[in-house]
């Protein structure tokens, strides 16, 4: 069993990871590092959670062996340094995307984890959905041929107040739905791609989007002549899905992102449609079930550092594209694995929660 300090108590943890560690059936929640005591000694009740510390006693926490890895849900910005005092003391790291906030910040983590002989994760949860992996599955097969476009619409209404409308936090749609997104394409594609062109928009009108922008329309070509275009919103209604259109034929997951809802697919090969409705999993589950096998028989987790740190890029050129106007080089080097069957874990969903 593996051991896990939950560092950041806000929603999705409560939501989501929190939850889902009970449904791993290899992980457990040893600790909780938070700023709110009262609400944490709530969760830490609620879960049988031994140990519950301020950001001051981080440190000491992470000097305890009862404490084998952390996941770190805070502020994007917040990422890097919790990262990297984890990997110092001996810790595998778990963390949220973005991985960080610069390119600097997350080759930073890379390298502290390396140092440290330490796994350092990004929380892909979708690597481990059978959905996900199924349209990834059909693409190798050549169900649809070469796959030439890929499409794609994440939105929903944010509510004021959220970290992830600040700037200092390098929040927006872009960094938190959009790198969903670039994730699906470069898999899609088995490509880094290499060049970006990008647009935003920003109501004058909307007090939520003073600091961030509202909505993100981003393009990304690729090596092998593959374009990808998407949608990121944070004041739009609910839509979650993408599409893939090859030689041959075409395929679409809706729902394709959300943890909330089971996966869907179509997929139209010469005329024939066949739809596939995927079972309903703990996606945050599934991840901590993956990254704890990873630590267990000390497998590199396939969604590591450099994982996050190749979207990073993309991130990085769409937002300067949308400041400037102008088309953005990207360089990342070929990732040498992709998300595989065998990552997929099948971790029961739960309505045991509690959201403060």
């Amino acid at each position: 069993m593996i051991n896990y300090a939950v560092v950041g108590a806000g929603w999705i943890s409560q939501q989501a990871f929190l939850p889902g560690v009970g449904q791993s059936g290899n992980s457990r929640v040893a600790a909780i590092v938070t700023g709110d005591r009262s609400k944490s000694d709530r969760l830490a009740q609620f879960y049988g959670i031994e140990t519950v510390v301020g950001y001051d006693a981080y440190d000491e926490l992470l000097a305890s062996p009862a404490i084998d890895a952390v996941y770190i849900a805070l502020p994007n910005d917040m990422h890097a340094d919790y990262a990297i005092r984890a990997a110092r003391a001996g810790k595998h790291i778990l963390v949220e995307k973005p991985l960080a906030k610069t390119e600097a910040e997350a080759l930073a983590m890379i390298e502290a984890a390396r140092a440290a002989n330490v796994f350092l994760m990004t929380a892909y949860r979708l690597h481990h959905e059978p959905g996900t992996i199924a349209v990834l599955e059909h693409i190798r097969a050549d169900a649809i041929g070469r796959p030439l476009f890929f499409q794609s619409v994440l939105s929903f209404q944010t509510a004021i107040g959220n970290h992830r409308l600040k700037a200092s936090a390098w929040g927006g749609p872009l960094q938190d739905v959009g790198v969903y997104c670039v994730n699906a394409a470069r898999h899609v594609f088995a490509e880094e791609p290499i060049e970006a062109i990008a647009m935003a928009h920003r109501p004058g009108s909307d007090p939520r989007f003073r600091e961030v922008d509202a909505s993100v329309v981003a393009t990304l070509r690729f090596p092998s002549g593959g374009l990808a275009q998407f949608v990121a919103s944070f004041g739009a209604a609910d839509v979650d899905n993408y599409r893939v259109i090859g030689t041959t034929g075409d395929l679409e997951l809706d729902p394709g992102f959300r943890f909330e809802t089971a996966t869907r697919l179509r997929l139209r090969q010469n005329g024939k449609i066949t739809e596939t409705q995927f079972p309903q999993i703990d996606h945050f589950g599934a991840q901590v079930a993956y990254f704890s096998d990873c630590i267990t028989t000390r497998t590199l987790p396939e969604a590591d550092g450099q994982e996050g740190l190749a979207d990073m890029r993309a991130l990085l050129a769409i937002e300067k594209a949308c400041l400037t106007g102008l088309p953005q080089k990207i360089s990342s080097p070929p990732r040498p694995r992709h998300p595989t069957s065998d990552m997929v874990r099948m971790a029961p969903p739960t309505d045991r929660r509690l959201v403060l």
